[in-house]
């Protein structure tokens, strides 16, 4: 049985390895792995951290928070918003844990109301990726929504909702270098 503490343990854990895939991910030519990030700021319970990537010319920087399923504490996600580092896209990407039902995607619900499915693009040892380029409408939805609903699949008949504050998103956003 895994406790509450192994659970904030590995979740700390996945931050830190899902923020250095994205800065490996997301830099231009950088060869070498670095570390977790500096906390930049808080924004309600986003975070914002930054990392300068080798060879890049500033610093990439993400807005990050943790979720855990209430019901099920071995479920958690770890959602990341982000400019790349060319500026010219806006992606979320959600960490979800291995074992999760792939075909099904990530559901997204902002305020109860359905926005859609997100396809997962690769898993890796910490887990699977789901990513897709924010529009204009979807980051409205966000700064002006109270509560978001990310949906990971155990079997098709199987959801797990996982809460996610939006409070700060707006400011966390706007803030993006």
């Amino acid at each position: 049985m895994v406790t509450q503490k192994a659970c904030r343990i590995a979740t700390k854990y996945l931050i830190l390895i899902s923020f250095t895939a994205i800065c490996l991910v997301t830099a231009q030519g950088g060869g070498e792995a670095f570390a977790q990030g500096v906390v930049k700021g808080k924004y309600g319970d986003w975070e914002m951290r930054c990392e300068m990537p080798a060879g890049a010319s500033r610093e990439q920087c993400a807005l990050i928070q943790s979720i855990a399923a209430e019901d099920k504490p071995n479920v958690s996600l770890v959602v990341i918003m982000l400019k790349t580092a060319d500026g010219k896209s806006r992606l979320l990407r959600v960490i979800a844990p291995l074992g999760v039902l792939i075909p099904a995607g990530l559901g997204l619900k902002i305020d109860n109301i359905d926005v859609g499915r997100a396809g997962f693009v690769r898993c890796l040892p910490t887990g699977c990726v789901a990513e897709v380029v924010m529009e204009d409408r979807l980051i409205e939805q966000l700064k002006a929504g109270k509560n978001a609903t990310f949906i990971v699949f155990n079997t098709p008949e199987e959801g797990v909702g996982l809460p996610l504050a939006l409070a700060g998103f707006g400011q966390g956003f706007d803030a993006l270098p």
